[in-house]
Order: C-alpha cells, then sequence, then structure tokens
C-alpha cells in the first residue's frame, strides 16, 4: 500500500489560494479515479478537486473554511502498490528520528522566550484578505480598520504583501508605530531657543489629509423584519463594488442605436441557424462581434491600469456578465474575441452562459477579461451606468431594443417610420480615458451595429 498526496491544483491565472467549501468523502470512504472529493472557492467560481488515483480516503488535512494554498496537501488517499508507482509516497519515519527531532524541538523551544500576540479578528471585515497579509497584519499590529482602508493593488482590489509593507512603513515614517511596552519611556527632546532672524518664507509643504471614517448608519430591525446573512458570493461582489468605485474616476457616455437590420437578418437566418450549429443565436454575439472590431480600432481601450502605469493588452478578452443559479453575477471571459466569427462566438456566449447557469465554470473560465459587457436589457432596462471590472477601463452596457417612432431620412424628403432602437451606456476610468475617447468607442460600436448587412451569411 502507499499513500497518494491529494493537492489543490492549479486553477487558472492569478489564482493562488482558494476555500474549502464542502468534503464530499469522509475518512474511510473508497475513491475512484476522476471522482470529487471536496469543493472549493476561489475569488470568482466554485469548483470541484478530483482523486487522480483510486484508493481510500485516510487522512483529510483541513476542514470547511480553511484557505489552502495552490500546491498545497490537503489529503490523503491510501493506494494499492500499483498506483503507487505513480503517485508521490510519504516516507514512513524512524521512530528514533521521531524522538531526537521531538527533543531537540522541545530544548529549543525552552530556550526562547514566548511572545504572545493579540489576535485579531478578520472576520468583521467583508473584504478578503490571504493568510499572508493577515500575518502580516498581525505582527505589525495593524488594525481590521486600517487595513480595510488599504487600497489593494492586487486583482479585484485585493490587498498584496507589498500593498501592506508599504502601509506599514508609510506609517512608521508618519511617526505612528506600533504599540510598545508601557514601561518604556517616551523622550520629548527640550527645543533650544535661539535667538530670531530674518528668513525667507518657508516653503509649505501639503499633508495628505486624514482618511476619516464615516459612521455607519444605524440600521433599526422591526420585528417582522427578516435578517439575511451575505454569502460568500456577495460578500466580494460588495467589497469589488466599493473597491472599484473608490479606484476609478466613473465617467459615463450614452448613444442610441437603430438595430432594424440585425433584428430583421436574426429573425431571418436564426431558425436555420440553430438547425445547421445547433446553438441558438440570440443579439449577444452579434454586439460582443461589434465591441470586438471597436476595440482593435481603439486600443487604448483595452487596457489596464497598475499604479502609475498603463498596460495595453495585446489579446482582446471580452468579459460577458452572466447569471449564476443563485441570482448572483458573474463575469466569464471570451479569449481572443477578435478572432471569433459570428458562429464561434454564438458558441462561446452559450457556453459560458449555459456553464454560470449551473455552476460549472471553472476558475480559469473568468481570468483575463480586458474589457467586459453586460446586458441590462434582459431585465427590461433601458440603459444603466454598469461599474467598471477592475482593473479594466471601460464596461458597456446594453438596453433593451424597442420599438421606437423615429425620423427616416431617404432623397424624396423625411418621413416618420418604426424603428429598432437600443442605447449603449459606456462607463470608463477617467483617470487614463478622456471623454474624446470613451465617446469615439462607443461611437465605432453603434457604427458597426448601424452597418450592419442584412444580407450577410454567418
Amino acid at each position: 500500500m502507499a499513500k497518494f498526496e491529494l493537492k489543490l491544483p492549479k486553477m487558472g491565472e492569478s489564482v493562488a489560494e482558494a476555500t474549502i467549501t464542502n468534503w464530499l468523502k469522509n475518512v474511510g470512504d473508497t475513491i475512484n479515479a476522476d471522482e470529487a472529493v471536496l469543493e472549493i472557492a476561489t475569488d470568482k467560481v466554485d469548483s470541484e478537486v478530483s482523486s487522480e488515483v483510486t484508493g481510500t480516503l485516510t487522512e483529510i488535512l483541513f476542514q470547511v473554511d480553511d484557505v489552502v494554498q495552490v500546491g498545497q496537501t490537503i489529503a490523503y488517499i491510501e493506494t494499492d502498490v500499483a498506483a503507487a508507482s505513480a503517485s508521490p509516497v510519504v516516507q514512513e519515519i524512524a521512530p528514533i528520528a521521531v524522538a531526537e527531532v521531538t527533543k531537540t524541538f522541545e530544548a529549543a523551544r525552552e530556550s526562547v522566550a514566548p511572545v504572545v500576540l493579540e489576535k485579531t479578528d478578520f472576520s468583521t471585515s467583508d473584504k478578503f484578505f490571504s493568510p499572508l497579509v493577515k500575518n502580516i497584519a498581525q505582527q505589525e499590529g495593524v488594525s481590521v480598520g486600517e487595513l480595510n482602508s488599504i487600497a489593494g493593488s492586487g486583482k479585484e482590489g485585493r490587498v498584496t504583501k507589498e500593498d501592506i509593507l508599504s502601509f506599514v512603513e508609510s506609517r512608521k515614517s508618519n511617526g505612528v508605530a506600533k504599540a510598545i511596552p508601557a514601561a518604556a519611556p517616551v523622550v520629548t527632546p527640550t527645543p533650544e531657543v535661539v535667538a530670531p532672524k530674518v528668513v525667507d518664507a518657508p516653503k509649505v509643504v501639503p499633508q495628505p489629509a486624514a482618511k476619516i471614517e464615516m459612521p455607519k448608519a444605524p440600521v433599526s430591525v422591526n420585528g417582522g423584519d427578516e435578517i439575511i446573512e451575505m454569502d460568500r458570493m456577495r460578500k466580494l461582489i460588495s467589497g469589488y463594488m466599493v473597491a472599484s468605485v473608490q479606484t476609478s474616476a466613473h465617467v459615463q457616455s450614452f448613444i442610441e442605436v437603430d438595430v432594424t437590420n440585425i433584428v430583421k437578418w436574426r429573425e431571418k437566418v436564426k431558425t436555420a441557424f440553430e438547425k445547421r450549429e445547433g446553438e441558438k443565436l440570440t443579439f449577444t454575439p452579434i454586439m460582443m462581434e461589434a465591441v470586438a472590431k471597436a476595440l482593435k480600432d481603439f486600443p487604448m481601450m483595452n487596457i489596464s491600469v497598475d499604479g502609475d502605469k498603463i498596460i495595453k493588452r495585446k489579446n482582446i478578452n471580452l468579459g460577458m456578465a452572466a447569471a449564476l443559479p443563485n441570482g448572483n453575477l458573474i463575469v466569464p471571459v471570451i479569449k481572443n474575441a477578435d478572432e471569433l466569427n459570428i458562429v464561434g462566438m454564438a458558441k462561446a456566449v452559450n457556453d459560458l452562459g449555459n456553464r454560470a447557469k449551473t455552476g460549472k465554470l471553472k476558475p480559469d473560465d473568468t481570468q483575463g477579461g480586458t474589457y467586459t459587457v453586460t446586458n441590462v436589457g434582459t431585465f427590461g432596462s433601458v440603459f444603466g451606468t454598469p461599474i467598471i471590472n477592475q482593473p479594466q477601463v471601460g464596461i458597456l452596457a446594453l438596453g433593451a431594443i424597442r420599438k421606437v417612432p423615429a425620423v427616416i431620412e431617404t432623397p424624396e424628403g423625411d418621413f416618420i417610420g418604426i424603428r429598432q432602437k437600443m442605447f449603449l451606456s459606456h462607463s470608463y476610468d477617467h483617470r487614463v480615458v478622456d471623454g474624446a475617447l470613451g465617446g469615439s468607442f462607443v461611437k465605432r460600436v453603434a457604427d458597426y451595429l448601424e452597418a450592419f448587412d442584412e444580407n450577410r451569411d454567418y
């Protein structure tokens, strides 16, 4: 018999850890190869971890709600000898070696005076902090309130190791250090008295304003009210939205688009399209195609911001807001969207949308987005003002398509007719995107949609 180490697998770009949400197997259960053993959750999606071997689960190293790093062993599965040849083996340690190591460890521990740190309660914050950040905060005496005030530079505004170390260094340089023992005397130097002399007016160096924490508005609860605890995903979304508003200077541009030709074309080909391709043809892939073309025309909309640096993205990866089974929203990503034709775009949109509804998205499906599109028209909204998906700099909301009376220009003169129209709402980051670029981009999307060829093939 041999022991196989079940490790947390790599789950996509920039995903370094996950939270265990549920164990599907218990110690002593028999597990088949490729069978799911536990469920995990990352910042974006929930997923399952499957076993690579057949055997018996003998030991569980982490419990529900524990945070595990990628590559870390989370359980042991006992396999037969045949499976051991392909699996890492945990060598048995001789009892005498264990005794010697234990004796040495005890001696070393007795020689060092224990340092007791007051444990910080991070559960009072809605933000997610990695174990490393929590440890640094604990050691440096950073309170939860101070952690919440740090503008994270990581993905989705998360506080990184560099962010908290920079905060600690800044706090020390401003004269705010960790708490010191009461017995340590504080010496205040006596200022030297000197004769006054005439000098030039001193330069005034502006100091950053102190951050004022606004008190939370009290919420009264009546007898008939129901109190519902936010789930993990809702807490994450809440943190991301607030962080995005605090990070980016949001500006909106709106434009009305005549999509009559698109509506006619889709109505004409949707039955044949589904019969030939096995996919439903919605309006979303048509809109995505136009957005991808416009991003190629305006590459400075396909960027990210990293501090005072602008990262110009090579690939055009379109995020599309989709609904999860619990009603929350998620943003899976269509990779290299500019390389897809209308058939490829429809298949990508339908695949990601269906897997989002059934909770089957993988962590990598939500990574690498460079621009996001959300369809608020699905809920009947005419237009909206969406919040930017950090660290991107723009997001486009698609409004509902409506029949409206409109002025139609012809060589014979103008007349009133019924047209299919919709609004495009473009939110962009005014730190790096000025009104000319933000407005020109959404206008180019509108131009592509209005110039849609009613007689095109798919």
